[in-house]
Order: C-alpha cells, then structure tokens, then sequence
C-alpha cells in the first residue's frame, strides 16, 4: 500500500480520514474493534464499559474517569486502557468548526504477548499501572493508523494486510510511553493481566451470582489479595463492576423494544425496585424515564 506523499501533517491526513468516514458510515467500522467518534459539542455525561483498547485524539478533547480519577486527554494524546473497566467521560472540548474527532481500536493481549515473547528484553519488569493511562501520541503510529483506515476501502487486501497493520500498531505502542502498560496486559502472570481475564469473564457473566472467593482462584490469588489487586486496577470492588455491567447492558436493552419489567430480571436482578434504585442511582433517572430520553436524543458510546 502506497501512502500518500502531500505535505499534510499525518495527524491532518488521520483527522480527514476519520471524518470522511464517519461522515459515510458513522461509529461502526467494518474493521473489527475500530470505532471512530466525531461530536459538533461538548457531551454530556457518557458512561461506557471501556475493552482492553487505545483511544486517540485528533481534534478537541475528553475527559475519562475511573473512580476518583480522571484523566484528560486532548489533541495529539493517547490514552490505553489496559482491562474492560467501566468509565464515565465526558467531551469537553468540540465545536461546529472544530468537531471532536477520535478513534479506538481494540487490542489483543495474545498479539501483546507474541511480541514481547520475541523481543525478551521488552519483557514486563515489574511494578502496576492503572486500567487507564494517557500518554501523548507516538508519531510513529500515525503511519500505521492512517493504513489501517485506507483498509476501509480496499476490502480485497483488508484480510491480508489487517493483521500485519494491527501487530506495527501494538509494537509501536510497546515502544511508546504507553509500553509499560502493554507490557502488564500482554504478560499473562502480571497482576493487570489476571484481573483482566477476571473483569473479561465477569462482562459475559454477568448474569450470574459471583463469590469473590471464585474468582480470586480463577486469578490464582488469595481473596484478599484479589480483592486489593481488583480495587487498585479498576477502581472499583469486584462487586460494583458487576453491578455496572449489569446496568450497562440493561441500558443498552432498553434502547430496543425491552419492556422495563422485565429488563432486570433479564440482567440478574431479583428484585425490581432494587434494579430500580441501582439505575436512578448511576444514570440519574428510573429505567422508564431515561429510556423515554434516550431514546429521542442520547446516543450511548462504546468501545469494542
């Protein structure tokens, strides 16, 4: 693939690439993982369930809270986040002349670990970083990045070439300010690394009950170390993650044509007015209410 030789800054040709085709296709790309976000204004609060998957900014800025941390990121800024997480953000800077601008994509842990197992000396050292992290925007990677989009409209090469494109993009954050954070997800018996097997296997089970006792094995920890290990990384107990996902997915049903009685048996409550009291709790409307809103002006963001 040939790329383009104009004298446009890489950053401006990303920017443009990401508008033309959220502006063909929306959010969902027929890149698997890849999401691109464009907003005229400043949003309200959004609250998502953020996958192991980098974010980065083209134009305005956001701001991504875990727990009592936040983390803005703007222009020429990237931000990973290493395990599923569930974040409240907000854009804070986007205009009609200078809409917000970004994109995500997921990144594979195993893809992570295949590098790192060939490059020894990049093997992970030690010590914790956050589920988020923000760092600025390797120039190397706008290259990759910028390839990855052509992708979209050479559909012919995209099962070929995706995965040579994806690997430079995972190898050029691995070299980048954001390499010690890859490095914990990419090594499997890094504290980060099995609290995201954990978080990863709580977000398609959400339905059932869990003991913490569980999965504390099902990390090879003790509880109480779990439990520790659990709050420093995500911010939250194992406890109040599921609860959000739990009231993430209920959301996202009720946006279609679930009925709001049944929804929360549906994503394991027993008890209605408790699954009542939890949404108001976290969206600040009873499920009736806010489906109503949502339903004539919100658009939910996620990342797969």
């Amino acid at each position: 693939m040939i790329l383009s030789t104009s004298n446009t800054p890489p950053r401006d040709q990303l920017r443009d690439l990401v508008e033309k085709q959220w502006l063909a296709d929306g959010p969902e790309c027929a890149i698997d993982g890849l999401c691109l976000t464009r907003s005229q204004e400043p949003s309200g609060t959004i609250r998502a369930l953020y996958h192991t998957s980098f974010c980065m900014v083209l134009q305005g800025a956001k701001v991504s809270t875990i727990g009592d941390k936040a983390f803005q990121y703007g222009q020429d800024e990237c931000l990973f986040a290493s395990v599923n997480v569930p974040v409240t953000s907000r854009i804070v800077e986007a205009s009609a002349d200078k809409p917000y601008l970004a994109l995500s994509l997921s990144i594979d842990p195993v893809m992570i670990s295949e590098l790192l197992l060939a490059q020894p000396e990049m093997a992970y050292r030690g010590g914790k970083q956050p589920a988020l992290v923000t760092a600025p925007m390797p120039h190397e990677l706008y290259g990759p990045v910028i390839r990855l989009l052509h992708l979209l409209d050479q559909p012919h090469d995209r099962q070929v070439l995706e995965p040579l494109v994806r690997r430079e993009i995972c190898w050029r954050l691995l070299r980048s300010p954001l390499g010690p954070a890859l490095q914990q997800t990419g090594t499997s018996d890094s504290e980060t690394a099995r609290i995201g097997r954990v978080t990863a296997w709580m977000r398609t089970n959400y339905q059932q009950n869990i003991r913490v006792a569980e999965l504390a094995a099902m990390a090879n920890m003790s509880p109480a170390s779990f439990h520790r290990h659990f709050k420093t990384i995500t911010q939250v107990t194992p406890v109040q993650f599921q609860k959000q996902v739990r009231l993430q997915e209920a959301r996202r049903l009720l946006l279609g044509e679930q009925e709001v009685a049944s929804v929360g048996y549906k994503v394991g409550y027993e008890s209605p007015s408790q699954f009542s009291r939890d949404y108001r709790k976290l969206f600040g409307a009873p499920p009736g209410k806010d489906k109503a809103i949502r339903r004539s002006s919100v658009a939910i963001e996620t990342w797969r």
